[in-house]
């Protein structure tokens, strides 16, 4: 456990620029937290902090000179490992003749400033879904190979703040290099560093740190547990794929249908929805063509279009795909929750859906089983 100062963190950010990193850490941009490249901490939004609620996002002037005083902004760090759009090969034809190219150019090295918990959290479970299995996405591998991580405990909760309830924060447990936890109280600015990882500990001793008191580091331990403490959003996820299976034709998909509007926001910002579909583009003179692979959503009309029609053709199918799969089929395929508790999804929706009200609602009614059981006697 170490001890950093301010001046120090601009110190670790050279030495991993030095070693060929690209920072890539929170910027204050369009009135927005979003994640970019940064040279040093003079980048990252100091002094700013959020306020989140149901379809609402501001940032506002913190009047402290923090470097980590807001939680999740309407951007994951998955566009990194996992891009919006990629190609993935060219098909180049020659007489009668068709020679297909691969895309395979050498990922960047990253390195990610400021990642929260339930962040890490994502990131692991993307892990899971392309590099573990007989599917291999080896060029998500790749850039997950050349990854540094630098993870930020949370010290403040927003209004739509759950990672509580899903285990996933606010506090860091593995998966980083170097953790971080800020600290400013009592005219003093400092951060508490563990170490996640033999490269995370050689850049650390680099930069010369001090060891804290015991005072300092039950400082920065309290700050996490009040933040804990504070989230007011929870949800209850005992037995909510039993829960979920059971509720198909449950009366408050209806309800939630009429106010969603399937713009596919909430899969947009979800650090965790993999969803994609495939572009083939050819040129106008036929002799050259392109595979490329785009984000989708489940939300879209076309994503579930097979053989002259779409199987989820109503806003209530598409809505109910979605949480059933986040909460519950999602434990089936990949043996964990699809949700880590960020809430962008409940900040990021234009009508304020609040994911953890519709499963609280649907938990506290009847099995919808029950329910017909009993009108048929």
């Amino acid at each position: 456990m170490y001890k950093i100062e301010i001046k120090e963190i601009d110190a670790l950010f050279e030495l991993l620029r030095g070693d060929g990193y690209n920072l890539i850490g929170p910027v204050l941009k369009d009135g927005a937290v979003i994640y970019d490249e940064i040279e040093s901490s003079s980048d990252l939004p100091i002094g700013w902090t959020d306020e989140q609620e149901p379809g609402k996002y501001r940032i506002n002037k913190s009047g402290r000179n923090t470097l980590f005083e807001f939680t999740c902004g309407p951007q994951s760090w998955k566009k990194f490992l996992f891009p919006t759009v990629q190609k993935l090969f060219e098909i180049n034809k020659e007489e009668k003749n068709l020679f297909f190219k691969p895309i395979d150019e050498p990922p960047k090295k990253y390195a990610f400033i400021g990642v929260r918990a339930c962040e890490l959290n994502a990131i692991q479970i993307q892990d899971k879904i392309f590099t573990q299995g007989e599917f291999i996405d080896h060029s998500y591998k790749k850039r997950r190979e050349n990854l540094f991580i630098i993870a930020v405990n949370c010290t403040s909760s927003k209004g739509t703040c759950f990672c509580t309830s899903m285990n996933a924060g606010p506090k860091v447990n593995n998966g980083y290099d170097i953790s971080l936890t800020e600290v400013y109280q009592d005219y003093s600015h400092y951060f508490i560093s563990h170490i996640g990882s033999e490269i995370g500990k050689k850049f650390i001793e680099k930069i010369n740190p001090s060891t804290p008191n015991e005072k300092e580091i039950q400082t920065a331990e309290s700050l996490i547990q009040t933040t804990a403490a504070q989230m007011e959003r929870k949800i209850d996820v005992s037995k909510i794929e039993d829960i979920l299976f059971e509720n198909f034709e449950h009366p408050r998909w209806d309800e939630v249908a009429e106010r969603c509007m399937s713009c596919a926001n909430c899969t947009m910002v979800c650090p965790t929805c993999f969803c994609t579909t495939v572009e083939d583009i050819t040129d106008l003179t036929g002799t050259k063509a392109e595979r490329i692979r785009k984000w989708d959503s489940c939300f879209t009309l076309d994503f579930s279009y097979i053989h002259g029609g779409s199987i989820r053709n109503s806003t209530k199918s598409r809505y109910r795909q979605w949480l059933t799969h986040k909460f519950a089929s999602w434990h089936k395929q990949f043996e964990s929750s699809g949700c880590v508790g960020c809430g962008r999804c409940i900040t990021w929706c234009p009508v304020g859906i609040d994911i953890t009200a519709e499963i609280n609602a649907i938990r506290e009614t009847k099995n919808i089983k029950q329910v017909l059981i009993e009108e048929n006697q």
